[in-house]
Formats: structure tokens, C-alpha cells, sequence
């Protein structure tokens, strides 16, 4: 049996039976689905707007911790940036004026950088682009340095074999040195009694005192002359010789490599020489010039005033 409700009537001003059957029920409880409905949908787009999903802020969350980890490298960046600019700064104020070598200009060391930055304009995001671009020039300007130092161990070692092997000691030991015979150019022979050029040095010493290679270099020659005696003639390399003659033996061979210091021989009275002594000769480019310019700078100041008198006394030739 079907439900009766009743419904006040005005016009009667009676209450009349009002009979629910299924189509009124189902049209009241579409309405009540209706309108719950939009009730839910206001409130979830209210909720929405005021109040971010799970997801949404787990998103924010990770995206706030990304923009942490970014300024993290950023400023990692920029302290390698930094301390690559002082070893820039000291490269080219240091190592290349020690190297005789010019500093490498500012538009090489940023060069190709342009051209990445072209590349990196797809990128979408602002700050790893801009991450993307520090990195890029960062590392730009490290392999210019990396070619830098690669240069400059290259010129080192070129300037180091050239420095070891410059004419640079005194080939006898001052302790040895009895009397230093400065006479260079222009001098009357002591033996043929005429005047001719004498293109070295005179170091008169005992019989037999070691005589020391002044430079690294390759044995020329080591041969008995009439006028030299038993001579040695070292070539350094860069253009320089030099000679040493009247020698009582020498203790190595042609093609021997030697190093600076090392003992060549004894001095001696071979030869067309008047006493024992040692002549030494100094030959650039195939030019003899005078050795005193080489060999001053290993004695210390008392040696060089000693070396100074020596040289006042003895003022003749002695070959």
C-alpha cells in the first residue's frame, strides 16, 4: 500500500491525502541528487582553489628543495669561477713573464663561449639555463687553461735544458785556481813571439786539477792538436760551445753526453803552451766571445773579489 501524506489545502482549508507513488519519489530524490551535486562540485572547486592537492604539494615541496640544491651549485660554480681567476691571474703575471711568454688575452681565454650560449637558448627553464650556462663557460675557460699549462710545461722544459745547458760555471775550482789570465783579443804570443788573437781565457792551476763541463751538452770533440794539446770541445746546444785545451788527459770520448759540473779532465801543459795551465774558450753561434760573462755567476762574493785580484795580477797570456 502506497504512502499517504497530506498537504494543507488554503483554498479548502483542509489537509487532502497526497498519495507518494514511485514517479514523485523519484523526482524528489532526483532533485536532492541535483542539488547535492552542485554543492560538491562548488566545494571542491573552492577547495581546490584555496587549498593545493597532496600531489600538488608534494610537487612544491621537491620543486622547493631543487631551487635549494640549485643555489647550492651556483655558488659552487662561482667559487670555481673565482679560483680559477686567480690562477688565471697567476698564469699569465707569474709563470709567463717568469717564461719570458706573453699573457694569453681575455678573448682568447672566453673563446667559443658565444657560440654555447646560442645553443643553450632552447633550453625552457630560467635557472638551468642560466646553471647550464655558468657550467658551460666555467668549463670553457678551464680546457683554455688546461692548453695553457700544457704550453707552459712545454716552454719549461725547453728554458730548462736551455738553462742547463749555457755556458754558466768556472771550469776550474777556485780552490784550485792559482791565477786568472783575463788578456782577451790582441796579445803577443809567449811562444811564437808574434801578436795574434787569443779568443779565451787562462787559468793558470796545479798539474792535474779536475776541469769541470760548464754546461750539459755532447762531447764534439776530444782529440790531440799541435796548438791545443789534448783538447775537448762540448756542444751545449742553442748555439753554444766551448773548448778546453792543454789539457794533461781528458777522461771522455766523442758523442758522450755530459752534464754540468761534471769532470771533463786534468789540466795540463800540452800543446803549444808556455806553463800548466787551462785555456778555455766560449763560442756562440759559431762566434767566439769573451767567458768571463759566463761563469762569474756561481762564485759567491768573497770568491769573485779573489777571482778579481787573481785576474789584476796575471795580465799575460799563456798560449
Amino acid at each position: 500500500m502506497a504512502k499517504v501524506d497530506y498537504v494543507y489545502n488554503p483554498k479548502t482549508c483542509r489537509y487532502e491525502p497526497v498519495i507518494i507513488n514511485s514517479q514523485i519519489l523519484l523526482r524528489r530524490l532526483g532533485r536532492f541528487m541535483g542539488v547535492s551535486f552542485m554543492i560538491g562540485v562548488i566545494s571542491l572547486l573552492v577547495f581546490n582553489a584555496n587549498y593545493p592537492s597532496v600531489d600538488e604539494t608534494l610537487l612544491l615541496s621537491r620543486n622547493e628543495a631543487l631551487k635549494g640544491d640549485w643555489n647550492v651549485l651556483y655558488k659552487k660554480l662561482d667559487n670555481a669561477a673565482k679560483e680559477l681567476s686567480a690562477l688565471e691571474q697567476t698564469d699569465d703575471h707569474n709563470y709567463r713573464v717568469i717564461l719570458d711568454l706573453e699573457p694569453l688575452a681575455q678573448s682568447v681565454r672566453e673563446a667559443g663561449v658565444g657560440g654555447r650560449e646560442k645553443e643553450n637558448a632552447n633550453i625552457p627553464y630560467r635557472i638551468i639555463k642560466e646553471g647550464y650556462e655558468k657550467a658551460e663557460k666555467l668549463k670553457n675557460r678551464l680546457d683554455i687553461e688546461i692548453q695553457s699549462f700544457e704550453e707552459l710545461n712545454k716552454e719549461l722544459a725547453y728554458k730548462e735544458r736551455m738553462w742547463a745547458s749555457r755556458p754558466a760555471i768556472q771550469p776550474l775550482s777556485n780552490e784550485d785556481l792559482t791565477y786568472l789570465h783575463t788578456t782577451y783579443g790582441m796579445r803577443k804570443h809567449p811562444i811564437l813571439g808574434y801578436w795574434r788573437e787569443h779568443k779565451g781565457l787562462d787559468f793558470t792551476a796545479p798539474k792535474g786539477s779536475p776541469v769541470y763541463a760548464t754546461g750539459d751538452g755532447t762531447i764534439e770533440e776530444a782529440h790531440y792538436s799541435d796548438s791545443y794539446g789534448n783538447v775537448v770541445y762540448i756542444d751545449h746546444g742553442f748555439g753554444f760551445e766551448t773548448r778546453y785545451a792543454h789539457l794533461v788527459e781528458y777522461i771522455i770520448k766523442k758523442g758522450e753526453k755530459v752534464k754540468r759540473g761534471q769532470i771533463i779532465g786534468y789540466v795540463g801543459n800540452t800543446g803549444l803552451s808556455y806553463s800548466t795551465h787551462l785555456h778555455y774558450e766560449v763560442l756562440f753561434k759559431g762566434d767566439q766571445i769573451n767567458p768571463i760573462n759566463f761563469f762569474q755567476r756561481d762564485l759567491s762574493n768573497r770568491e769573485y773579489e779573489k777571482l778579481v785580484e787573481l785576474g789584476g795580477i796575471a795580465t799575460t797570456s799563456l798560449d
